[in-house]
């Protein structure tokens, strides 16, 4: 069996073309019209893979196609299982908040933190509270300085229409 996306695409591989065959066990079978690769890799009982269709002449491996999927799925799930996903939690606050909710807002955070998630911080003006930005970025300061024990602030608070936004990443440990 040939297999190969681009022969369907017209690659421009014919039966009377020449090809250079690498073998099962990486051995170099050398360059043979592609009739008698096939004719080799069905001999084997395997498939025959079109690897570089660009080069001159084309390379092909004869390989068990079936198990080389198989592995490199395995591989790509092995891989994504070591990967760690991390997450942006919001924590919003505003410019009023008193300090029970400042405390609540504070441990969220430090859970989410301790968790390896990122904290977006936002800080929401109403009405003339906009006058006085001052006050928000005081109290994003003292928001990031109580979290400095578990996270550093990503990026600096900024202002994005009537919202006080800021980062905060965990600390490596």
């Amino acid at each position: 069996m040939f297999i190969n996306d681009d022969i369907s695409r017209g690659a421009g591989i014919s039966y009377g073309t020449n090809v250079r065959v690498i073998g099962a066990d990486n051995e170099q079978i050398g360059i043979v019209p592609l009739s008698k690769a096939l004719d080799t890799a069905y001999d084997k009982d395997l498939d025959l893979v079109l690897i570089a269709a660009q080069s001159d002449p084309p390379v092909c491996r004869i390989m068990d196609y079936g198990k080389y999927c198989f592995e490199r799925d395995k591989k790509e799930k092995e891989n994504k299982k070591k990967q760690q996903k991390v997450e942006i939690k919001e924590v919003q606050l505003s410019c009023k908040i008193d300090v029970g909710d400042f405390n609540t807002k504070l441990n969220h955070a430090k859970r989410f933190l301790a968790d390896g998630n990122k904290v977006k911080v936002v800080l929401r003006f109403k009405g003339r509270q906009m006058a006085h930005q001052e006050i928000g970025q005081d109290l994003l300061a003292r928001f990031a300085e109580a979290l400095s024990e578990c996270g550093a602030v990503d990026k600096k608070p900024v202002l994005e229409g009537r919202n006080l936004t800021m980062f905060i990443v965990p600390l490596k440990k």
